[in-house]
């Protein structure tokens, strides 16, 4: 096997500037209001007028000495300290993906770590490859020797080494009209480089969803996703429409438009249909794989053990509309939209059986649907003697209509022959839990699957899932359909694996307060799921003396938050407590708080270590963080309350949660703000309209204020629908709602409470954001604005949902602190 780190230096087009050789440490993510113990912040009695006055004379008291326009001149101090502080979290690198090769010999392998840094100049995220030869030894320690420096990658959309770790594909799309390159490296040499016409296809999708480019086993083949080339456009010239035929020498000519060809959405607006191709990397020939319609966009391909069907892979139908018309719907962070899984032949392979089968009618191999009675499939994985085809189903979300859902995982026998005749029989693995009982596995919530995450035995899986506020690592026995949970079971810190080393894991943890950290499982010899944690040493220096001061100096718990009167309409799952948690000062019980709330709304918020979190306690506050009813990681039960109850069971838990850090005397409750983005952007304007006594200060990134105007300009009307309805709103879903539902979404949305709001609220939008776009955020600031609330307002031009561009994010969270400090500090 060759030395990875030799290979990866030879590639021409690597660099490591000298400027970049010390990274820091790495990083790996209506109801009654109550009364009694909640105490409300009475506002004082100033006028409105006042407040607007107030605000205007500091506009122009920050133009008078010529700031910046976004600056207030009374916290300029402020802005120069924080841009400080955040900046050293930023220059923070983060952990990405890993890979082991393992070797002759059963005691050593290799790892290939990636690692991305911000650069905010460049507006950009660098990525770099770390290189460790992993030693064990019969006392069970281990040794890691990272190679002295990283290597930057620069200009690469994809790194992905060949299974046996001999050779390796550096994707390198275009963001213009010259060809996409593939180089394929070797040892010791750049052994082709394939240009890639966008005649033939555009770039290649290397997201986690769209995105597959898979090896096959022998290492001559890839295959992968890439947008389909360009379809014709209607040429004119002076003399009207250009016939067919026409000569494209003509001069004075231009191509229009053509029809309008919907996309999938949030991140997707620019992109064309994801189409399946594959490339022999001797000869550099790139073939399609014909057969699949335009209607289905197909992603996360993988190659089959040997037979006909040597390509399987997911497709999405773009019938998502009402009652199955042609549409599609937003897919990003959407798990509910339908898919399946297909196989279908390798183009040279079926090019060769073409030739030898020529004249036999009945011997032609056609694609075919492997998921035909499950309504969602996706990340197949085939268990290395080839013998099962595990994937993952997020039936639940398909049905119900909630954008995401408890998992479960299934398999399918493979034929031994390879031939696949008959219908395939689906057995189930894990199956959805309804409701968890105390302190058991409550589910599956999975993102991703390792491209190998199989050990020795060849039936045990490695992945990582939620279990409740903590991301952990559990291990699939998919024969004996067994889950245990790998990760340490007395931890409270979020756990992610990165590898799996035969028997063996390579993964990373942290927590709020503490900046990920690589580990390396050995599993315990004659039993099932005893495995010894050893922190593995990295070349990763420690963050600056001010970091690691104030993360030492900080504590979090998780708190278990009792339903407050809960219904007896209420499943069982639903009674259950939910969770929140708590970061604190260890010495200081009297800091400000800022209750922080995710988006979704069936996400959540885990342990793990977050840049920005991180920056918004290191001003001195506690941080809230609650994960209500509907978060991922509880039981279904738990999410499916939600639905048909936003605005009302979400805003009822986040105050329980607020009442229960009160009476235990953990806050000051005179000084509380509140944040969130999306459906966390819902809550927080909810809140301060619901609640208006409660919250000193808000900010909002990219929230939804209004459902009545969302649900005709989003990406994901239906999303309005089941949120406001609950499972019925499947039913109700329509391109035209009635005036009802108008009503309903008026309702149920914050705005329908802005007369009540008095909190000082800023606001971050991306004017690019198809999911919540922008307009819904504009119209809520502008309405607090023409009410004399205090607000303010920051667009970034390109930015979209995520506000997630390295200097939107700076900027974004940089206003949130001094925001917070201008308000808190009163």
């Amino acid at each position: 096997m060759v030395v990875l780190v030799r290979l990866l230096v030879t590639c021409a087009k690597f660099r490591c500037p000298a400027a970049n050789l010390l990274l820091p440490a790495s990083t790996s993510r209506v109801r009654a209001l109550p009364s009694g113990p909640l105490l409300r912040r009475r506002t004082s009695k100033v006028s409105l007028c006042s407040i607007a006055m107030a605000t205007t004379q500091a506009s122009e008291a920050a133009a008078d000495k010529g700031l910046p326009l976004a600056v207030d001149a009374t916290m300029v101090d402020e802005y120069v300290s924080q841009s400080k502080l955040l900046q050293e979290f930023v220059k923070i690198p983060t952990i990405g993906k890993a890979w082991i090769f393992n070797s002759k010999d059963d005691d050593m392998s290799k790892a290939v770590v990636s690692i991305g840094q911000t650069d905010l100049l460049a507006n950009k995220r660098r990525q770099f490859l770390l290189n460790s030869h992993i030693s064990k030894s019969p006392s069970k320690s281990v040794d890691f020797k990272w190679s002295p420096f990283p290597t930057e990658i620069s200009g690469v959309s994809a790194v992905i080494p060949s299974p046996s770790g001999e050779k390796l594909l550096l994707v390198r799309n275009s963001e213009d009209d010259s060809p996409t390159k593939l180089e394929i490296w070797g040892p010791c040499q750049l052994e082709n480089e394939i240009h890639i016409a966008k005649s033939v296809h555009g770039s290649l999708y290397t997201d986690e969803w769209f995105g597959g480019i898979s090896w096959n086993q022998e290492e001559t083949f890839i295959a992968y996703v890439a947008e389909e080339p360009p379809q014709p456009k209607p040429v004119f010239n002076d003399y009207g429409f250009k016939k067919e035929g026409s000569s494209e020498k003509d001069c004075k000519s231009w191509k229009g438009q053509g029809d309008w060809e919907e996309t999938w959405g949030e991140t997707y607006s620019k992109k064309r249909i994801p189409a399946l191709f594959v490339v022999n990397i001797s000869s550099g020939e790139v073939r399609p794989v014909k057969q699949i319609p335009r209607s289905l966009s197909v992603g996360q391909v993988i190659w089959a053990p040997s037979s006909s069907y040597s390509l399987v892979f997911v497709a999405w139908s773009s019938d998502n509309g009402f009652q199955e018309t042609p549409r599609k719907l937003g897919i990003k962070y959407c798990y509910n939209r339908p898919c399946a899984l297909y196989a279908a032949p390798d183009p040279f392979r079926e090019e060769a059986e073409k030739s030898s089968t020529e004249g036999k009618k009945d011997e032609t191999t056609t694609m075919i649907k492997l998921t035909a009675d499950l309504i969602s499939a996706f990340f197949p994985r085939f268990s290395p003697d080839g013998k099962y085809l595990v994937f993952i189903s997020t039936k639940s979300a398909v049905d119900s209509g909630a954008h995401n859902a408890t998992n479960s995982m299934h398999r399918i026998e493979w034929p031994a022959d390879g031939k696949l005749d008959g219908s395939l029989a689906i057995a189930d693995v894990v199956p959805v839990v309804m409701c968890p009982k105390d302190n058991c596995f409550p589910g599956l919530y999975c993102f991703g699957l390792l491209r190998d995450p199989w050990l020795t035995d060849g039936q045990t899986m490695i992945i990582s899932s939620v279990w409740g506020s903590r991301e952990v690592i559990l291990s699939v026995n998919v024969v004996s359909c067994e889950v245990s949970r790998v990760s340490p079971q007395d931890s409270d810190y979020s756990w992610n694996v990165l590898a799996v080393d035969k028997n063996n894991i390579l993964a990373v943890s942290s927590s709020l307060i503490t900046l990920p950290q690589m580990y390396y499982a050995i599993k315990v010899p004659q039993t099932e799921s005893k495995w010894e944690w050893q922190e593995v040493s990295t070349p990763f220096p420690k963050p600056s003396d001010k970091i690691s001061s104030i993360l030492a100096e900080h504590k979090f718990s998780i708190l278990k938050i009792p339903i407050s009167n809960p219904s007896d309409k209420l499943a069982n799952g639903a009674k259950l407590p939910f969770e929140a948690i708590f970061v604190s000062h260890k010495d200081s019980a009297s800091n400000p708080t800022i209750v922080v709330l995710h988006g979704g709304p069936h996400s959540v918020y885990p342990t793990s270590y977050s840049k920005s979190l991180a920056f918004l306690f290191s001003q001195g506050y506690n941080l809230l963080v609650v994960n209500y009813r509907g978060s991922l990681g509880f039981g279904e039960e738990a999410l499916q309350s939600l639905p048909g109850n936003i605005g009302s069971q979400d805003v009822n838990d986040v105050l329980t949660a607020l009442d229960l850090v009160i009476k235990r005397g953990l806050i000051d409750p005179s000084r509380v703000a509140v944040v969130g983005g999306s459906h966390g952007g819902f809550l927080t304007t909810h809140l301060i309209g619901q609640a208006p006594d409660t919250f000193v200060a808000a900010a909002a990134r990219n929230p939804v204020c209004n459902l009545s105007l969302m649900v005709g300009t989003s990406d994901i009307p239906d999303w309005c629908f089941v949120e406001i309805y609950g499972k019925e709103g499947k039913r109700y879903f329509s391109e035209s709602p009635s005036v009802d539902d108008l009503c309903q979404f008026h309702q149920k949305s914050p705005i329908s409470h802005i007369s009540k709001v008095k909190t000082p609220t800023l606001f971050l939008l991306g004017a690019q954001d198809l999911r919540v776009p922008v307009s819904n955020g504009l119209q809520y600031a502008r309405a607090l604005k023409e009410r004399g609330i205090e607000s303010k307002t920051i667009i970034f031009p390109e930015d979209i949902h995520g506000i997630d561009k390295p200097q939107s994010d700076f900027e974004s969270f940089l206003n949130i602190g001094v925001w917070f400090k201008k308000h808190m500090s009163k």
